[in-house]
Formats: C-alpha cells, sequence, structure tokens
C-alpha cells in the first residue's frame, strides 16, 4: 500500500472516509477483496505470498491499513510480514492503543501503521517509534511518515477534502485514485532509490510494465452505520480487472434495525 487519504471525524454524516491504493509488483499473488472464510468478520485482501493483508475493515467497525517505509538499506530479510499488523488487529478485539502497545517494532521491516475501532484513529510507525491518537482532520499517508508533504500526499489530502464535499456520490473519490500526475524532479524525495523510480513513485497510480497500483479501495462509513466498500483491482498497463462492491451495516447496528428500523443501505 503506497498511498492512503483518511478523512476521521471530518464530515458530519460520513465520520470516516478513506482512499487508498496499493502499489505492488504485478507477479505478486494476490486474492480480491472478500469477506474471509477463515475469519468472516473481516472484509480485505488477501496477500497469497505472506498472507496478510494491506486494508481491511470489519463488521464490527475495525478498520487497520499499512505501507512500508521506503528505505531498501534498513531492509533486513527474514523478518515478519508487516501483512500481519493488519491481520491481527482486524482479527482481535482490543482497542487500538492497547494493540499498538504490544507491537514488537524489531520484527519488521520500516512500517506505517493506521488502526481505528470506530471510536478512536491511531498511527503508528517503528521509525520513530512514536504512537499517536488523531484529532479530527484529513491525513495522508504514502511510504514515509504520516503527513510527510510528499507531492501525492499533498495533492491527494486536497482531493480528497473537495470529494467529501459530494458526498453520497463517491465518485470522485475513485477519480483521484487514478491520477497519473509525476511531479517535477525539484518536488520528489530521496528515499534510496534512482531518480527514474522516485518520478515513477510519485504518482498516486502507479504505472510500469511490472510494478504500480494493483488496487484502489474506497472506504465510506456513514453515521447511520452503513459502510461501503469498493475496490477496483488492475493489471500493468492500467488495464481494469475485477471490480468489487460490498454494502454493510455495523453488528452493533444492525441487530436493532433488524427489529424495527426501515433504514436502507447506501445507493
Amino acid at each position: 500500500m503506497c498511498l492512503i487519504l483518511i478523512a476521521w471525524q471530518a464530515h458530519p454524516d460520513y465520520p470516516q472516509v478513506v482512499a487508498a491504493n496499493r502499489d505492488e509488483f504485478f507477479a505478486r499473488p494476490t486474492m480480491p477483496a472478500t469477506f474471509w472464510t477463515n475469519a468472516a468478520q473481516v472484509l480485505g485482501g488477501r496477500d497469497l505470498e505472506a498472507g496478510g493483508t494491506w486494508l481491511g475493515v470489519t463488521r464490527e467497525g475495525r478498520f487497520a491499513a499499512l505501507t512500508n517505509y521506503r528505505d531498501p538499506v534498513q531492509n533486513r530479510p527474514g523478518l515478519r510480514s508487516r501483512g500481519a499488523l493488519v491481520t491481527e488487529f482486524l482479527r482481535g478485539q482490543s482497542t487500538p492503543q492497547d494493540y499498538l502497545a504490544t507491537i514488537e517494532d524489531e520484527r519488521y521491516n520500516g512500517y506505517n501503521l493506521l488502526v481505528s475501532d470506530g471510536a478512536s484513529l491511531w498511527w503508528t510507525s517503528n521509525i520513530n517509534h512514536q504512537q499517536r491518537q488523531l484529532a479530527p482532520g484529513i491525513y495522508g499517508l504514502s511510504n514515509h511518515l504520516l503527513d510527510t508533504p510528499w507531492p501525492k500526499v499533498g495533492a491527494g489530502k486536497t482531493a480528497l477534502a473537495e470529494a467529501l464535499t459530494a458526498l453520497p456520490n463517491e465518485r470522485p473519490l475513485s477519480a483521484l485514485l487514478t491520477d497519473q500526475r509525476v511531479h517535477p524532479d525539484l518536488a520528489l524525495p530521496t528515499t534510496g532509490v534512482s531518480l527514474e523510480w522516485e518520478r515513477l513513485l510519485s504518482a498516486a497510480f502507479v504505472t510500469s510494465p511490472d510494478y504500480g497500483t494493483r488496487s484502489s479501495t474506497v472506504v465510506v462509513w456513514r453515521s447511520d452505520g452503513w459502510v461501503s466498500f469498493d475496490e477496483q483491482t488492475w493489471l500493468a498497463g492500467a488495464q481494469p480487472d475485477a471490480r468489487v462492491r460490498y454494502r454493510f451495516r455495523l453488528a452493533r447496528l444492525a441487530t436493532g434495525a433488524a427489529s424495527g428500523g426501515a433504514e436502507s443501505p447506501p445507493r
């Protein structure tokens, strides 16, 4: 996952909105988002090589997402898959703060992790060893620390703020994830990869023959408890592959609705 944009309690009717792109080699086997057979409450894609996930939600209102920290010099072989951090939070019951306290940072290469139980949203990284509860606002995360002003992070946050005004129309959220604009060299970070790669990775939507954006995910939580989860998967050359769409009501509210509510899912 190389770009996560999140609006946390920034809209009165949509307390949480996420727009995210996962970038990866096209040869790495991946399962598109679905409810998992071995954890029926979890909805997300699956990395079939290491078994974890990069982003997921649950019927109980939990959310987690991950980005790698880009610094090739620091990468160490043989460490635990970072996708396990997302999976274990989604399958657990701990509060975000309690869960973050259990993570053994040295077991993983560099990462950023966002976790929420619907009541609070937290960010952590094993690069600066911070754990921070996020106040209401709009945040952006790529392959550095939270809100590092990389060009695609700044542009994405601005686009997300504009897209919030269009809700319940979610098309602007999907559209901002397809931005293939490559930013000027003077604006690019230096992260230990070649300038050619810095240019390629500066786009919100990354495209090359072997590596690029594999999935674009939009998740919208409504204040009445309905959640929409839309994910478009991509092939090399920015060719669209499968698209999945899920609508469900949070489990803690669905029981009450079944006995007397007449509310309907978002369209």
